[in-house]
């Protein structure tokens, strides 16, 4: 049955159907071949349940916060002010990619979103500068993954609301691993444009009168991240809450910056039914598989084959690490993640490990999937964004970023106080 799923999977995915459809044909087909009895009876049932739940109602409004933001100009100004701050690094612009995408990881809570925003907004700069495209495209690419790590992520709540953790714990959880990948991404772009300056273009030293003006376009995102994340640590407020509080101070934002009018308003609410749509559409077709796949059995002789290998832990551990990164080149990552967890997560918490903690080890496997060929969403992104050149430049580019996800995950293994720590204190 394994095999039957996997292959039925790719094989509907190279055809192009949407991800939310293929994931219902898969249950349906299982339904009618592997389960007892039928369950096609209680689909309307199952649908509902598994929509119907006020955390996911976060999803929306932090899709359109980010939406608010990135089409309201702010995006824009935010870009400019971080290169006055940080281009007299080694590497010059392409650390503010990579700040940018951290400041709006921050608030937007999607890497494809986070992506879309920083190369539109970078790309026409790389080609004016002179910048190697392969680095400046794979700086945005990875920076744009931290969208799902660091708070508030659209996928931390999936996977609370799937394997029922407490939300903000998770939040918690992501902070610090999220900003030190953001952090190792400029550690490792400065390395490389140290040995080869060329690819780095020109690095910019602006007066501290110009650096000093331009705060006014930095500290209105971070009194919004602030706010939310504040209100949520502080018991304030639940995600959901949290998230329609910044939805009015990203629009407060927009109206002060003057970028709020009527088409970015449509367009701000157009984006977000199209995102959220498609996201829910996912998660349903998602819980009728599992519910289709624990019905067959499958949850149950995957469970009995690892037992049956006698790993310790931490095989048990590696062998998901790996089968995480395999699945990757593969799936699309919010499908990967629905269709996993209720099946590797008993498994883990079974071995004595924190579901915190791994749903932040798993965050930064799917995180790599957003840059891995074939399906790695943020690649098609940034290609798009370059309207020229190669897809293979965005691929090379994401090679250093990618070395150092696994770093991150090596490190998360060893040292799970690198996720546990904040919760733990708070």
């Amino acid at each position: 049955m394994i095999w039957y799923v996997s292959v039925g999977l790719l094989g509907l995915l190279t055809l192009s159907i949407p991800v939310g459809v293929v994931l219902f044909l898969l249950g349906f087909g299982i339904d009618q071949f592997f389960t007892p009895f039928p369950l096609l009876r209680g689909l309307g049932n199952l649908v509902w349940s598994s929509s119907n739940s006020a955390t996911l109602i976060a999803i929306p409004f932090f899709v359109l916060l980010g939406e608010i933001l990135v089409r309201s100009g702010v995006a824009t100004r935010t870009y400019a002010a971080l290169d006055r701050w940080i281009s007299w690094l080694p590497g010059g612009l392409i650390h503010a990619n990579i700040a940018t995408a951290t400041m709006f990881s921050a608030t937007s809570g999607s890497s494809v979103a986070t992506s879309a925003t920083v190369a539109t907004v970078a790309m026409p700069q790389a080609e004016r500068l002179g910048y190697d495209p392969k680095l400046f495209s794979g700086a945005i690419a990875a920076g744009g993954t931290l969208g799902i790590m660091i708070p508030p992520s659209i996928n931390l709540i999936v996977y609370g609301f799937l394997t029922q953790t407490s939300i903000p714990r998770l939040f918690l959880a992501g902070l610090i691993p999220g900003l030190a990948l953001a952090g190792l991404f400029v550690l490792v772009t400065a390395l490389i444009c140290m040995v080869r300056p060329e690819l780095g273009g020109e690095r910019r030293v602006f007066p501290l009168s110009k650096m000093l003006s331009a705060l006014k376009d930095l500290v209105p995102i971070i009194i919004l991240f602030t706010i939310i994340i504040g209100t949520i640590y502080k018991g304030w407020a639940t995600p959901t809450e949290a998230a329609a509080v910044g939805v009015a101070g990203a629009f407060a934002i927009a109206l002060a910056f003057g970028g709020v009018s009527l088409e970015m308003m449509r367009e701000s609410l157009m984006g977000t039914i199209k995102i959220t749509s498609m996201i829910m559409l996912v998660v349903i077709g998602a819980s009728f598989l599992n519910f289709t796949l624990a019905s067959a059995g499958l949850g149950q002789a995957l469970r009995g084959f690892l037992e049956g290998m006698g790993l310790s832990p931490l095989g048990t551990i590696l062998i998901v690490v790996l089968i995480y990164i395999v699945l990757g080149f593969f799936i699309e990552t919010l499908s990967l993640m629905v269709v996993t967890i209720p099946i590797i997560v008993p498994l883990v918490v079974a071995q004595g490990y924190d579901p915190i903690w791994f749903g932040i080890l798993m965050i930064v496997l799917v995180e790599m999937a957003l840059i891995t060929p074939p399906v790695g969403l943020n690649l098609y992104v940034v290609q798009g964004a370059r309207k020229s050149g190669s897809m293979t430049d965005v691929m090379l580019g994401v090679i250093p970023y990618t070395l150092v996800m696994l770093a991150m995950a090596a490190a998360l293994i060893a040292f799970p106080q690198i996720a546990l720590f904040l919760p733990s204190i708070l």
